[in-house]
């Protein structure tokens, strides 16, 4: 990288209090992954695919923001926008926002991060690179104090923090663990950040930083996860963090295997903080209340008898509190989940079989939401597409 960052099992048994999961024997209080199956929001219903292959809502609205190794706008910029666009998210500025987007090139070094600014009217100002010469960049997260967080997906992998605006140079966080990383989730109130692993035996892992005000990436204990019958979360000093020697997820027997660790997202509603993430292994979207420290099941799709939602993966949360799912595979749909885990599909692509949904962000105004398709249309050698669809999400 140079210095200014451009890129060169068996089903589970139900007992009387709620579901036992399998493998992690975690009880869902109350029974409401039952709850979920007989009350199944039906899918919204949709319209046929626009003239960008997206099957939306009455009242919503597509367009073709970028394209891979396309001029972002046509010929009005010279920045051709990267190969397969993955996790992202928004960031306010001062006159507008900026979109952030990572690059899930394995090939070594030749992934990294791009950028669209916005202008309050939505249109794009300027597309630049935030980072690159890394490896797989993956999904990541945003930080309270509005950097950018960037996750290689590799044996190796380390956390990148970026600069949105370009102007500083992008910085490792080796603080944050090597090992490969899928998402990232800070929860600058309390000091923490949430990480994900995309191993079928990957772990949830904590850093506590070691210095609060302003918060620190720099120092502090990285930890993993124990998830108790409960659903309580016990966490456990990692003796190496750099990972090299003997795997992260392989250095404290007493924690707790998830099965694909995908996206992951922390949002504050009604007075409570929590992050969502996603294990693709299972398809299950699960729910951490933080103050609790107290983890359960939100959807399961093996649990549900319309399973509406598969091939969980990059997640985010709706400005009304709604968790966001964007599906690998699976229909190629965008669902979001209600408080108890009810679906309702809010967009489908077609035509792009052999992609992913990428990337999940709304605008400051939480009318614009920002997403991209992977890889594209099936059959086409142009790469991945990044979207935007503008409508009633907040009502």
């Amino acid at each position: 990288m140079n210095a200014r960052g451009e890129l060169g099992p068996a089903a589970p048994a139900i007992g009387r209090r709620g579901a036992i999961l399998g493998g992690l024997g975690l009880l869902v209080a109350g029974g409401a992954l039952s709850r979920l199956a007989r009350r199944a929001t039906p899918p919204a219903e949709l319209e046929g695919p626009d003239e960008n292959g997206l099957r939306l809502p009455r009242g919503f609205r597509s367009r073709v923001l970028a394209r891979s190794g396309e001029p972002v706008l046509g010929s009005a910029m010279d920045y051709r926008w990267h190969p397969a666009p993955d996790g992202g998210a928004v960031f306010p500025t001062s006159d507008g926002y900026v979109y952030v987007s990572n690059s899930e090139v394995k090939e070594p070094g030749g992934g990294g991060v791009s950028a669209l600014r916005f202008g309050r009217d939505g249109e794009i100002r300027a597309a630049y690179r935030i980072l690159g010469g890394t490896t797989a960049n993956c999904a990541g997260g945003p930080t309270p104090w509005r950097s950018w967080l960037s996750c290689e997906e590799h044996r190796d992998g380390l956390v990148w923090e970026c600069d949105p605006l370009g102007e500083r140079p992008a910085v490792a966080r080796p603080a944050l663990g090597r090992f490969k990383h899928e998402a990232a989730a800070v929860d600058g109130r309390r000091g923490h950040v949430y990480l994900t692993e995309d191993q079928p035996n990957g772990r949830l892992y904590r850093f506590v930083s070691a210095r609060r005000e302003p918060m620190s990436l720099e120092e502090g204990q990285l930890q993993v996860a124990e998830v108790r019958p409960t659903g309580q979360l016990t966490w456990h000093p990692l003796p190496d963090a750099d990972g090299r020697r003997v795997a992260t997820r392989d250095q404290v027997p007493a924690s707790t295997a998830f099965n694909g660790g995908e996206g992951i997202w922390l949002s504050r509603h009604h007075g409570r903080d929590r992050v969502h993430f996603t294990t693709k292994g299972d398809d299950r979207v699960w729910q951490l209340d933080l103050a609790a420290q107290h983890l359960t099941v939100l959807y399961d799709a093996a649990r549900s008898r319309d399973p509406v939602l598969t091939g969980v993966d990059n997640v985010t949360v709706s400005p009304t509190g709604e968790v966001m799912v964007a599906e690998d595979g699976g229909d190629m749909q965008l669902v979001a989940l209600n408080e108890v885990g009810e679906p309702r599909v809010m967009l489908m692509l077609e035509g792009h079989d052999g992609s992913e949904i990428t990337g999940p962000a709304f605008d400051p105004t939480g009318r614009r939401l920002i997403f991209s398709s992977q890889r594209g249309v099936t059959g086409e050698s142009s790469g991945g597409m990044t979207f935007e669809v503008t409508g009633p999400f907040v009502g």
